[in-house]
């Protein structure tokens, strides 16, 4: 009988699927997905589900919402950007992850952890980014009352943490699902082995789904052509058609109104780091014909 689920993930030709009924099975794809799609965690999926020790078939992968190769991710509605004041926030890394995320049409909201620890830094960073469409929540792992605004953020949607390592992505999880993280909520552990680098895992606790991968810390620009990155900076949009120059990359060119109208503002850090990554995208591009 065919069913529907949520593609967990896949070693070894053999996928972990948790079906709508909140049963886990094991699955094998048919001959047709093993030549056509890779199939990803967090993908939606028709299956055949085995009976007893027998494995079931992975019949039709359904249409994504959203796809990142690297990770390899499917139907992911929420990037949740976690910084803390210890160790130093890494607003470069930020920043890259909000460009990939939002080029693949994926939310961001930036998270800042362990405010007990510099009460003004949430505010800091809330007005550097109050033009930037991220919304940016102040919370303590520690405290799971601060945690309820973004756990209304994550009801229903589909999440995943990144930032950099320190900063308490696990702590805060691990508090808004109230279990360890190795163990709680849905797992992507079968009798199969451990996956590698590229493994994810799928935790679910009520209204909570958060695919938790160690990849986005690794994520660069090289496939993102220059002009996408100017284009998912919401910033620049009251601004760009007064620059003189169009299209107008504000970057050096005269009469940017962009730079003009960031001066001397919060926002003009995320300009300067705008303009950092615009000259990687660049490079990549270079490398890329050379």
């Amino acid at each position: 009988m065919a069913a529907q689920g949520t593609l967990l993930s896949g070693i070894g030709g053999f996928y972990t699927a948790l079906a709508d009924d909140g049963v886990v099975y094991i699955l094998r794809p048919r001959g047709k997905l093993r030549r056509d799609t890779a199939p990803l965690a967090g993908d939606r999926i028709e299956m055949t589900p085995g009976e007893g020790e027998r494995h079931g078939w992975l019949e039709r992968i359904l249409p994504r919402r959203t796809v990142l190769i690297r990770p390899p991710v499917a139907n992911l509605e929420l990037l949740i950007l976690v910084i803390a004041p210890k160790p130093e926030p890494d607003m470069m890394l930020i920043d890259r992850l909000a460009v990939i995320a939002r080029r693949a049409n994926i939310d961001c909201l930036i998270c800042v952890n362990k405010r007990d620890l510099d009460p003004s830094l949430g505010l800091r960073v809330a007005d550097e980014y109050a033009q930037s469409g991220m919304e940016v929540m102040s919370v303590c792992a520690l405290e799971p009352s601060t945690l309820e605004t973004l756990r209304g953020a994550m009801a229903g949607r589909l999440c995943c943490m990144a930032g950099q390592s320190g900063a308490g992505k696990t702590t805060v999880l691990n508090t808004l699902l109230n279990r360890k993280l190795k163990t709680g909520g849905v797992s992507l552990r079968t009798e199969r082995g451990r996956h590698t680098t590229r493994q994810a895992e799928l935790l679910i606790e009520g209204e909570l789904r958060v695919l938790d991968t160690p990849g986005f810390s690794l994520l660069a620009l090289e496939d993102v052509p220059t002009a996408e990155v100017r284009e998912v900076y919401p910033e620049f949009e009251g601004h760009s058609g007064a620059c003189r120059f169009q299209p107008c990359m504000h970057d050096k060119e005269p009469g940017c109104a962009v730079t003009a109208a960031l001066a001397g503002t919060p926002a003009q850090a995320r300009l300067d780091r705008y303009r950092l990554l615009l000259a990687e995208a660049r490079e990549a591009e270079r490398n890329r014909y050379r």
